[in-house]
C-alpha cells in the first residue's frame, strides 16, 4: 500500500530555485536566482545566491551571493575543507567557485571549460561536456585529467568510489553505451554496456551496483538471458513485443554482454505515453521516481523495499535523496521527507 511520505519541513522561498546539494551531513545547499521583471535578461546569465538550509528545521543558516548563476550547466556539493563549491556559468565564462560551508564566504574561484553535467565529491569535481569528461581538483579548482575518443559523444555520468561511469554514443553505430573510468587518473578501463542502446535515459550507482534508465533490453541481454527476457515480456497483459522503458543492474566490474545483476520491465506502452521518470542510488538503494510517487528497490537484488506519495515531487526541479531523506525543490519551496525503507 503506498503511503504519504512524512514531511519534515517545508519553506516558501523568495526566489527561483535552479540546483540543490544534499549529502549524509551538514546543510541543504539551495541555488537560486531572482528573475528579471518581464522575464527579460540582456545577458546569457543571471546571477545567482547560494543558501544553507538547517537539514532538520529548513531554517535558513546564512545566505550568499555567488560567482556562479543561472544558465547552462550546474553542479554543486561539499569539499573536505569546511567548503562547499558550486560550478556553471558566469557572466565572465563558466567556473568553479568554493565557499565556507560556515557563512557562505568566498575562498575562490577558478575557470572552467563549459559543461552540461557536473558531479561534486569531496576529491574532484567530474564534468560532462559533449566532446570530454574532465575532473577538477575540488581543494586546488584545476584540471586534474581529462577523457575523450574519436567517435564518442557523452551524455551522463555517474561516480561511485574509484570508478567513473559516463553514457556515450557511438558515432559509427548511432547508439548509446557506457564506458568506466578510473576515477583518480581518468584513464580508460572497460566497456560495460556495449553501444546497442537507442538511449540511455539515466543511470544511477552506489556501492552494491550500476542500474540503467533504457529500452529495448534485448540488445543489452547476452544470449543466455534474452530467452528469459521474451519469456517475461510475453506474459505481460498488454501482449507487447518490446519494452519501451526498463531497468538494468549491472556489477560495479561487469563488462560488456556479461549477465546482469537484475533487470525489470516497466513499461511497454508508447513512448508518449510514458510519465517522467528518473532514477538515483543511495545507501544500497535505488530510487525510481515516477511522477509524485517514489519507488525503492534494492540495488543489488531489485527488490521492492516501499513506495510513497510524495508531494511536489511531479513539479519539482531538482530531488536527491540521502540517508533515508529526500530533498524535493519545486520552484518557489523546499521541502525534505522521511523515506524509511
Amino acid at each position: 500500500m503506498t503511503r504519504t511520505a512524512r514531511r519534515r519541513f517545508t519553506r516558501e522561498l523568495p526566489s527561483v530555485v535552479d540546483g540543490v546539494a544534499f549529502t549524509d551531513t551538514g546543510p541543504v545547499l539551495l541555488h537560486v536566482y531572482d528573475p528579471p521583471a518581464g522575464g527579460m535578461w540582456v545577458d546569457d546569465v543571471i546571477p545567482g545566491k547560494l543558501a544553507a538550509l538547517d537539514r532538520h528545521t529548513g531554517e535558513t543558516l546564512w545566505l550568499s551571493p555567488c560567482e556562479v548563476g543561472y544558465g547552462r550547466g550546474f553542479g554543486a556539493g561539499f569539499g573536505t575543507e569546511n567548503d562547499v563549491l558550486v560550478l556553471g556559468p558566469s557572466a565572465q565564462g563558466h567556473r568553479i567557485v568554493r565557499m565556507a560551508l560556515a557563512n557562505g564566504e568566498l575562498m575562490g574561484v577558478g575557470e572552467i571549460e563549459a559543461f552540461d553535467e557536473a558531479h561534486v565529491s569531496g576529491d574532484l569535481c567530474i564534468c560532462v561536456t559533449p566532446r570530454r569528461i574532465v575532473a577538477y581538483s575540488s581543494s586546488k579548482m584545476d584540471e586534474v585529467w581529462e577523457y575523450s575518443r574519436p567517435g564518442e559523444r557523452y551524455h551522463h555520468a555517474a561516480r561511485s568510489g574509484k570508478h567513473v561511469f559516463v553514457v556515450y554514443t557511438h558515432s559509427a553505430v548511432k547508439k548509446q553505451g557506457i564506458l568506466r573510468l578510473d576515477a583518480k587518473s581518468g584513464e580508460f578501463e572497460e566497456i560495460v554496456l556495449a553501444p546497442k542502446q537507442p538511449t540511455i535515459h539515466g543511470i544511477a550507482v552506489n556501492g552494491d551496483g550500476l542500474v540503467v534508465l533504457t529500452r529495448d533490453l534485448d540488445a543489452a541481454l547476452p544470449k543466455e538471458v534474452v530467452a528469459q527476457f521474451l519469456v517475461d515480456l510475453a506474459r505481460r497483459d498488454d501482449n507487447a513485443s518490446r519494452d519501451t522503458l526498463s531497468l538494468l543492474a549491472l556489477s560495479l566490474d561487469a563488462s560488456a554482454d556479461e549477465a546482469p545483476l537484475w533487470y525489470e520491465i516497466l513499461s511497454t506502452a508508447p513512448a508518449d505515453e510514458i510519465p517522467e521518470v528518473a532514477i538515483a542510488a543511495d545507501s544500497g538503494k535505488l530510487y525510481l521516481v515516477k511522477g509524485a510517487l517514489l519507488e525503492v528497490r534494492d540495488t543489488l537484488t531489485g527488490r521492492m523495499l516501499g513506495d510513497w506519495a510524495v508531494p511536489g515531487l511531479d513539479e519539482s526541479v531538482g530531488w536527491q535523496v540521502s540517508q533515508g531523506a529526500g530533498l524535493v525543490a519545486e520552484e518557489s519551496r523546499v521541502s525534505v521527507y522521511e523515506l524509511p525503507a
